[in-house]
């Protein structure tokens, strides 16, 4: 496992580069554009040019914060902060996503303004080359910074890509403004900034919610989930996996923990051996630690109580919310038969299902003690 731990930093140190590589383009082309459009906007009288050049200076801005957040998520783990720090990702995330609604709110504003009060603007054919020009950049600069952020999973970089493509319809409106001014005389840069304003702070709440979503966390993907758990039951003596749960600490840094059905018939230690190596594949295939595998003994070689769990899966599989139903024992020493059973969420109440579940159970089996969980399968999708 330790050298399996220094491959996984190895990884961590190669993304890191290829974020910061690519928010430095970012900065870098952000602060020529925002220099341009200033200095044509000033020139020309132009408030959406401007305000153009105010957006390519928040992108700059949020390239350094992703910078930052991508270097502080890297800090190694402490006493306060067992599990790293990689949800500081999910916080830059968000930071970029406010400076994104509040430069939609601001260039909101300065277009009503505009609306209320008209200034007549004065474009020549060299600014308008240059925002074409700009145009182009920005879409190149956006695909690109977007498509590294989803290969690298950041979502401050793909926040980041989506404000340089939402920048480039600004500045792509704003050419076109600019070409019916000089063609046509009328002047619709005020209320056309004003409409991209909208869209650019809907992106901007889009953005938080997606951000608070991550730091709230969310289901594993359901690929990943299935995958792991096929990894888990492709082990002899493994005759299903549950229960799988993944907590997040960060983009790609998952501890989790899994159910395993095993015989009863297996030693301690037999069980301890199969538990290291199911531990030990799943990091290797799916760089995820299993700090917890838990157990549930299957009754192996008695042909009536295995019939009976079939007789009782079936009794449990007929309400439609029940999922799933594993971790079956039965004692007939104790007289107590124990399951799980996995309850969907789209139950309009899971607990009446739970005890419609036991009733139906106990009608067929009255002389049993019931030991019924109700479960939930964190991996459900």
């Amino acid at each position: 496992m330790d050298n399996e731990n220094v491959k996984t930093a190895g990884l961590d140190v190669s993304r890191d580069k290829t974020i910061v590589r690519t928010s430095i383009v970012g900065i870098v082309a952000n602060v020529f554009l925002a220099a341009f459009k200033a200095a044509i906007g000033l020139l020309s009288n132009s408030i959406a040019v401007v305000l153009d050049a105010v957006n390519n200076i928040s992108d700059a801005a949020s390239s350094v914060i992703t910078i930052v957040g991508t270097k502080l998520a890297l800090k190694a783990p402490d006493r306060k902060h067992p599990f790293g720090h990689g949800r500081v990702e999910y916080l830059t995330a968000m930071i970029i996503s406010v400076i994104v609604l509040y430069a939609g709110v601001t260039s909101l504003t300065e277009s009503i303004k505009k609306i209320i009060h008209p200034e007549t603007p004065e474009y020549s054919w060299v600014s308008i080359l240059i925002i074409a020009v700009a145009v182009v950049v920005k879409i190149v600069l956006g695909r690109y910074v977007k498509s590294v952020g989803k290969r690298v999973n950041s979502s401050s970089l793909v926040n980041s890509g989506e404000d340089a493509t939402l920048d480039s319809v600004i500045s792509a409106s704003t050419l076109v403004a600019a070409l019916v001014y000089i063609k046509f005389g009328i002047s619709l840069e005020a209320w056309l900034g004003a409409i991209i304003s909208i869209i650019i702070i809907k992106s901007g709440v889009d953005m938080i919610r997606e951000a608070i979503s991550s730091i709230l966390g969310e289901r594993a993907d359901a690929e990943t989930a299935k995958a792991i758990k096929e990894t888990v039951c492709s082990f002899d003596n493994v005759f299903g996996a549950y229960d799988l749960v993944l907590n997040d600490y960060g983009p790609d840094r998952f501890l989790g923990s899994v159910h395993i059905e095993v015989p009863d018939t297996l030693s301690a230690n037999e069980v301890d051996e199969l538990l290291r190596v199911i531990t030990e594949k799943v990091f290797k295939e799916h760089n995820v630690i299993l700090t917890a595998i838990s157990v549930y003994s299957v009754n192996m070689t008695d042909e009536s109580i295995i019939s009976t769990r079939e007789k009782i899966e079936k009794i449990v599989l007929e309400n439609e919310f029940a999922l799933q139903m594993h971790g079956f024992y039965l004692s007939e020493e104790k007289k107590l038969i124990r399951f799980d059973v996995v309850v969907s969420f789209d139950a309009p109440d899971r607990n009446e299902v739970y005890s419609s579940v036991c009733n139906e159970v106990k009608k067929e089996f009255p002389d049993y003690e019931l030991q019924v969980v109700l479960d939930t399968d964190f991996s459900e999708s």
